[in-house]
């Protein structure tokens, strides 16, 4: 096996990328061999005018872009990989846009919203996150969101969400629903990472646990190995299979050596002041992604690793790219 090769000729997808609320970063992603990326134009701040800026931007982009492809089915992705380009997936992190009319799910689906992560580490009027203190479940109004967004083929993401709240969700769905990014707690055991009960309960929907680079979730250690970030991957694979395991990197704009580490600890002490992060699940910077994949363009020190590991290629296929490709042909259709 060549594992430059296999990178090069592989469906390549990062489906967590708040890096890009600043879209200069899209080419780290282009070196990096990425076939889609998902960037955050909403979630767990601002509502639904302020996410319809953003999109905005993100569609006169794509628009203007020769080699960018706005994501909206299945074969959308493979389509990138023929032609070359990088295909721009919306993503939530959080339903502020929704704010308390879920017509909106609808347009945001027609605009390319294909997945809506339900909270953000604390309570909405939703449901709970994983950082609140209490963990109440879905609401009514949850309820009814899960509801329409299986009407609107639109992908059910639990990542930052209550355990109760990501119970409640499993259970009310038709669709598969995933972790977009989040680490199995049995590996390292931060607040923000996950038990095996919901790793297995996503699964048993045919949905997928995308596993995370944020050091914080990856190990103990300030500067993580890649072989503790594939330690991840192999668990998952080991607790429900090869299928249901895939990439959600979640680089962003405060990592190390991307942000000055001045300016990334204004930006930390900003997020602790606010409630959306705690000192618990969130150390202070600098934030180091595991060595070989710092920034999103050695993602194919990755495909080496999982060689080294003993993946096959169609295995690491699967990792890479092809397990999300089969969850979007689920809930949006070839």
């Amino acid at each position: 096996m060549d594992p430059t090769k296999l990178h090069r000729d592989s469906i390549v997808i990062d489906a967590v990328c708040p890096l890009l609320f600043t879209p200069g970063y899209l080419d780290l992603y282009r070196r990096g061999g990425a076939t889609m990326v998902a960037p955050t134009v909403g979630g767990f701040s601002g509502g639904a005018a302020e996410t319809l800026r953003t999109i905005g931007r993100w569609l006169k982009l794509v628009r203007e872009s020769d080699d960018l492809l706005l994501i909206k089915q299945a074969a959308d992705v493979e389509g990138a990989k023929a032609e070359g380009k990088l295909g721009i997936l919306l993503h939530f992190q959080g339903t502020e846009p929704i704010e308390d009319d879920i017509d909106l799910v609808d347009a945001y689906k027609e605009l390319g919203v294909g997945i809506i992560q339900l909270s953000y580490n604390v309570k909405n009027r939703f449901g709970d996150g994983c950082e609140e203190r209490t963990d109440a479940g879905l609401s009514r109004l949850g309820l009814k969101l899960i509801e329409r967004l299986n009407q609107s083929r639109v992908i059910v993401d639990c990542s930052h969400t209550g355990y109760r709240t990501t119970m409640d969700a499993i259970e009310a769905s038709n669709a598969p629903v995933v972790f977009s990014h989040a680490n199995p707690r049995a590996v390292y055991a931060s607040p923000r990472n996950i038990v095996d009960e919901q790793i297995k309960a996503v699964a048993a929907t045919g949905g997928l646990t995308g596993i995370v680079g944020y050091p914080a979730f990856v190990s103990a250690s300030v500067r993580p190995t890649l072989d503790a970030f594939i330690d991840h991957i192999d668990y998952v694979v080991q607790l429900v299979g090869i299928d249901h395991v895939a990439l959600g990197i979640d680089y962003f704009e405060g990592m190390d050596p991307l942000m000055p580490l001045e300016a990334a600890r204004q930006q930390y002490d900003s997020f602790i002041a606010s409630g959306a992060w705690s000192a618990a699940s969130y150390p202070p910077p600098p934030y180091h992604y595991p060595e070989g994949i710092e920034t999103p363009d050695g993602l194919p020190n990755l495909t080496a690793g999982l060689a080294r590991r003993g993946y096959g290629e169609a295995d690491i296929r699967k990792i890479l790219g092809e397990n999300w490709l089969r969850v979007y042909r689920a809930v949006w259709g070839a």
